[in-house]
């Protein structure tokens, strides 16, 4: 197996970061654990929109928590792909959209 830069092994640890700062470190987990509670939207919903995020993101550990998550939510192959798709559709708007800031670019310029 190679060696990359993101250790799998290094997600376990990611409770550690209160280590060096408790109060914030407790304030995040806080946070974060209630923004996965069941609000207005389910549990196996938000699993799928952080799976979707995790892949804009390009967060191979997030990838890995949300992808167990999702399937011990009984989320399908199927619903994890359109989930990407949804995703990698928003993302490619943003970037060609971004694309009217070039266009006002070049039309200043060439004024």
């Amino acid at each position: 197996m190679s060696k990359t830069y993101y250790d799998p092994a290094d997600l376990r640890k990611f409770g550690a970061i209160s280590d060096w700062n408790e109060e914030l470190g407790t304030k995040f987990f806080d946070y974060y654990n209630s923004v996965f509670e069941e609000g207005k939207l389910t549990a196996r919903e938000k699993s799928l929109i952080a799976l979707a995020v995790s892949h804009t993101e390009q967060c191979p550990y997030c990838i890995d928590a949300y992808t167990k998550d999702a399937l011990q939510r009984g989320i399908t192959k199927e619903e994890m792909m359109e989930a990407l798709h949804v995703g990698a559709a928003i993302k490619s708007g943003v970037t060609l959209v971004h694309g009217v800031q070039m266009m006002n670019k070049v039309n200043q310029l060439e004024m």
